[in-house]
């Protein structure tokens, strides 16, 4: 293979690339939306206030009213003297949004409650009345017990647990942790990779069909041999991948900075060095864990995921990932003259590839399991398992295990999809089927 007419091939497909207007609307807008989700959620939880609702109640029980205390998202309206039937049909030229109707005490000592509204009132109003109302029956049947103190009794034996997470490092030093966050890093992760393999690998089968289809491709193969020409596509394509991905990572970075700065978000990642949370083997810090905020938790836990080995992982993941797959994507955009003709030879491609995606759903309830680690070790599922165990602890020999089976069935996949190329890429007028890129791949 000659290195410098690969180079011209590569150098061709990326600038043919990177000056399409796709490119640069992708490459900007991606950014912006991923930003409005780290974003988004906080300004939102920040500054948005829920419409408050007029609610009229009608409490058959005389127990439960009580306890319907006016707040910025519901005011309580005590109708109980009158017709609910009738607040009904009158419920918008009286001005209220829900009506309230709270049965009669039953020979359980509880009641059953109805609501009526034009629209949905919606499930956090739902359960804040269910709420109220299972605790004004609870004050009732205490009180039908008649013993002194009962309801101070109630109150001290009721316990609200805390559950702490630390994790031990090599040393045995103990540090705060929290599943969830490391459950979404891995998820996140493992969905990124599988969105850019799928759609970097299909691009180039993109690109193939097109210039076959385009004939381009028989005055490209008169100056270059085929196989020049699939691996020039191939790492052409993957530096456009990686180009679009470290501009992504920059402009995100950039703009989320930017709006933290704006909405005042930026507080929340100065609270991750108020965690003063240290242990040994012989004990926990538990005292400093209790006057520490959730998020402050979240971003101690951020801090001590091994991002260094995350990110080289990634790349390493990621371009051995899209390159196998690209290889068989090539092979696959040979064979055929229009995408039409691809769904058949594309699945068993895909399936892999899929399932690889449904493992790291799992992953995170046991990284450990037989599922997630073969799942890790496979090369057709590894990119994407892989990356989404990395945030629980991976030891070293698993990930060189992987990356040299990742490696070496990439190796082997390149020089079947080439020979495939080689032969298909000029085969015009027939669509092909299996049979004929095994008939190819056995050709000398």
């Amino acid at each position: 293979m000659n290195l410098s007419k690969t180079g011209i091939v590569i150098s061709r497909e990326y600038l043919n690339k990177v000056k399409k207007k796709s490119f640069l609307i992708t490459t900007f807008v991606v950014p912006i939306l991923f930003a409005a989700l780290c974003i988004l959620p906080s300004y939102l939880m920040m500054n948005v206030k829920e419409k408050s609702q007029k609610v009229a109640v009608v409490d058959y029980s005389g127990i439960v009213v009580p306890y319907f205390e006016n707040t910025e998202a519901a005011e309580f309206t005590d109708c109980s003297g009158e017709d609910p039937m009738v607040i009904k049909d009158e419920l918008k030229s009286r001005g209220f949004d829900v009506l309230v109707v709270v049965s009669p005490l039953d020979s359980a000592n509880s009641v059953n409650i109805q609501t009526y509204s034009k629209k949905p009132a919606g499930v956090d109003f739902s359960s804040s009345i269910r709420v109220k109302a299972n605790k004004a029956v609870e004050q009732y049947r205490i009180g039908t017990y008649k013993i002194a103190g009962l309801d101070q009794i109630m109150k001290d034996v009721k316990a609200d647990v805390k559950v702490s997470e630390f994790t031990l490092d090599e040393s045995g030093k103990a540090t705060v942790s929290e599943s969830g966050i490391y459950m979404a890093v891995s998820m996140i992760l493992g969905m990124m990779i599988y969105m850019f393999i799928a759609m970097f690998g299909a691009s180039v089968m993109s690109s193939v069909i097109e210039e076959k289809s385009s004939r381009v491709v028989e005055v490209l193969v008169s100056s270059v041999k085929a196989t020049e020409l699939m691996f020039g596509k191939i790492i052409g394509i993957a530096l456009v991948a990686l180009t679009q991905f470290l501009l992504w990572i920059v402009l995100t970075l950039v703009l989320v900075l930017g709006a933290s700065a704006i909405f005042g978000l930026g507080d929340l990642v100065n609270s991750a060095d108020m965690m003063g949370m240290s242990a040994n083997m012989g004990g926990v810090d538990m005292a400093a864990m209790t006057q520490n905020s959730e998020m402050s938790v979240i971003f101690t836990t951020l801090s001590h995921i091994p991002w260094g080995k995350m990110i080289v992982s990634f790349f390493i993941f990621f371009v051995l990932g899209y390159l196998l797959y690209a290889s068989m994507y090539a092979a696959i955009g040979s064979a055929v003259e229009n995408e039409a003709d691809t769904q058949q030879l594309q699945l068993p491609v895909t399936i892999p590839l899929m399932i690889g995606f449904f493992i790291v759903f799992f992953a995170f309830k046991n990284p450990e399991s037989g599922v997630v680690f073969w799942g890790s070790m496979i090369p057709f599922t590894s990119p994407i398992v892989m990356i989404a165990r990395i945030p629980y602890g991976v030891p070293f020999w698993e990930l060189a295990v992987s990356v040299a089976l990742l490696f070496v069935t990439f190796l082997i996949m390149a020089w079947a999809s080439a020979k495939i190329y080689k032969a298909g890429i000029l085969m015009f007028g027939k669509k092909s089927t299996w049979a004929d890129l095994w008939k190819w791949l056995k050709q000398k």
